[in-house]
């Protein structure tokens, strides 16, 4: 992709599954990258893999909900690589339940990482960027937040306000540089799928492979490639933009 070499970019949730697969994209591409994990040895496992393999990549472990924590991390790793371009705020988290099942406990832990977790980053390293005049940034969100998930409500919610998000500050921001674009899996190969999965009888997956047309889950090295475009200057004109990845399970436009 051109543009991305020597790029410093961010990956929230790098240390396993879609962000593992984003943040080794974008090692290979050239950009120096921070890995932000709660997983402190999976952080530091894949930033070594990526500097193994000749890139650059550093780990930082911390509690996304915790705004203070951002800024400071966000601070010592533009220390070290240089100016800020690109944050993808990929980490998240869910429990499959019925909603009204669930209890204000559990919807404020999917919204505090599923919504205030990417807020935090995005107007901490918005800021940055605006100052610089150029930047990308690209939300993770979900399928269920566009066309909403049984059993996923109040992660709907958060991911819904996600695309919204991003769609607003992509309006915004545009005049200072920064595009703002979001992209949402369907179902996909990752261990909380499987957790949901098995605290279902096994047969979800089962199901969602009838159901989509491919006849597959999504895998994590499917999202890597268009997040590198999005961050690349191949996609300097486009902003605000939802873009679906569910191997034909959901279709808009």
């Amino acid at each position: 992709m051109r543009g991305l070499k020597d790029k410093s970019v961010i990956v929230t949730g790098g240390a396993s599954g879609i962000g593992q697969a984003i943040a080794q994209r974008l090692g290979a591409e050239g950009c120096k990258v921070a890995i932000i994990d709660r997983n402190q040895q999976g952080a530091e496992s894949v930033a070594s893999a990526i500097r193994n393999d000749g890139g650059t990549a550093y780990a930082y472990t911390l509690d996304i909900t915790d705004y203070a924590a951002v800024a400071a991390a966000i601070e010592k790793f533009e220390q070290a690589a240089g100016a800020l371009f690109g944050l993808v705020n990929n980490a998240g988290w869910d429990e499959a339940k019925p909603f009204l099942k669930t209890e204000p406990e559990f919807w404020r832990k999917v919204i505090d990482i599923n919504l205030y977790g990417p807020l935090n980053f995005t107007h901490c390293v918005g800021r940055r960027l605006a100052v610089h005049g150029a930047g990308r940034v690209v939300s993770i969100a979900s399928d269920a937040g566009r066309v909403g998930s049984s059993g996923e409500a109040v992660y709907s919610a958060a991911k819904g306000g996600i695309i919204a998000c991003m769609k607003t500050l992509a309006r915004e921001l545009a005049k200072q540089g920064i595009t703002f674009n979001t992209v949402c899996p369907g179902p996909t190969d990752t261990p909380l799928l499987a957790a949901v999965d098995a605290a279902g009888g096994g047969r979800l997956v089962e199901a969602l492979q009838r159901a989509i047309p491919m006849r597959r889950l999504a895998q994590p090295t499917d999202f890597p490639g268009l997040v590198a475009f999005l961050l690349s200057d191949d996609a300097g004109f486009i902003t605000g933009q939802t873009i679906s990845i569910s191997g034909g399970l959901t279709m808009h436009g």
